[in-house]
């Protein structure tokens, strides 16, 4: 047995602990639906529907899962229990495939070619950001790479002291500034830094107040723009953190930050708290926004790429 089929069989195991709640929650309630089915009648449907909404799946998501299991029972002449829990299983993996808009990966490495790599971190307070950005400082330098934090939230002694005490657990180095100072003027600060050090990968941290201020997302371009100056192109990856465990709300945060500034990709956290991780399913399907990472434990490496079959099987316990 290699390395790398320890580490994937480490990796399914803490994903499996940390969904335990939802499986038990959501999926446990499927569990119970399907018990003493022989068919698939408009009362079981109209059961799935509201344990799926109230799962956080999303109204949407939802509708498109049950038409797609009318139309697969239909073709395959469902029998048992055993295969509509599998062809669920099966029938969710594949719409989240179709989408084609969620990233399947397993390593911490930045694409090739675009060096220093910035990520440049968004999101309200609470929802986890600052751990998540000290996570990732982690897991990329453990993968073998140069990294350097940006505290760009210098509206916060807090957050900056945060960030700080992630540096020193990730053992990466960070820029910042006076609280108050500019927040531009960090990001700008950080990028010439880690153009002069040959850093690989750079994560900046900013203001995590309400996404509905409009103040808020003009600082968030004037960060971007001072980030370009040094290193054309760059931030290359907008990250939106979004708590899993706030449900709907976070939705709303994901619609609100996408039109207002250029999101890339979303992380999701605090999965392993929750019974509702069918928040990933719906905000996998209804966003042309990657979710790239989810959060599933305290630990400094529970923090993984999302893999949505990986996702749908552990919440399933079937392959797909």
């Amino acid at each position: 047995m290699g390395f790398f089929d320890f580490f994937s069989r480490e990796k399914k195991q803490n994903l499996d602990r940390g969904l335990e709640k939802t499986k038990e929650g959501v999926f446990g309630k499927l569990r119970r639906a399907f018990a003493g089915r022989r068919t698939v009648d408009d009362e079981f449907l109209d059961e799935l529907e509201e344990i799926f909404i109230t799962s956080d799946v999303g109204a949407e998501t939802t509708l498109k899962i049950l038409d797609r299991l009318q139309a697969r029972v239909a073709r395959d002449k469902y029998v048992g229990v055993d295969e509509l829990n599998e062809l669920l299983c099966e029938e969710i993996s594949e719409l989240l495939a179709e989408n084609d808009n969620t990233t399947t990966g397993d390593d911490f490495m930045p694409p090739a070619g675009k060096k220093p790599y910035v990520i440049m971190v968004v999101g309200v307070n609470g929802v986890g950001k600052t751990t998540t950005i000290g996570k990732l400082a982690h897991l990329y330098k453990a993968a073998g790479n140069k990294v350097l934090l940006g505290a760009a939230d210098t509206y916060r002694a807090a957050a900056i002291e945060q960030l700080e005490e992630w540096a020193r657990r990730a053992d990466v180095p960070i820029i910042k500034q006076q609280l108050g100072s500019d927040p531009a003027a960090v990001a700008f600060d950080t990028a010439t830094s880690a153009k002069a050090n040959d850093v690989d990968v750079v994560i900046i941290d900013t203001a995590g107040r309400l996404h509905n201020k409009p103040k808020l997302m003009d600082e968030l371009s004037k960060i971007k723009r001072s980030i370009d100056k040094v290193i054309p192109g760059a931030p290359q990856e907008v990250l939106l953190v979004l708590d899993g465990s706030t449900g709907q709300n976070a939705f709303e945060q994901a619609r609100q930050f996408s039109a207002a500034t250029q999101v890339t990709d979303l992380a999701i956290t605090k999965l392993d708290g929750t019974a509702r991780g069918g928040v990933v399913i719906g905000i996998s399907d209804q966003f042309r926004i990657p979710v790239k990472y989810i959060g599933i434990g305290e630990g400094i490496n529970d923090l993984q790429m999302f893999n949505k079959r990986a996702f749908v099987e552990s919440l399933f316990g079937h392959k797909a």
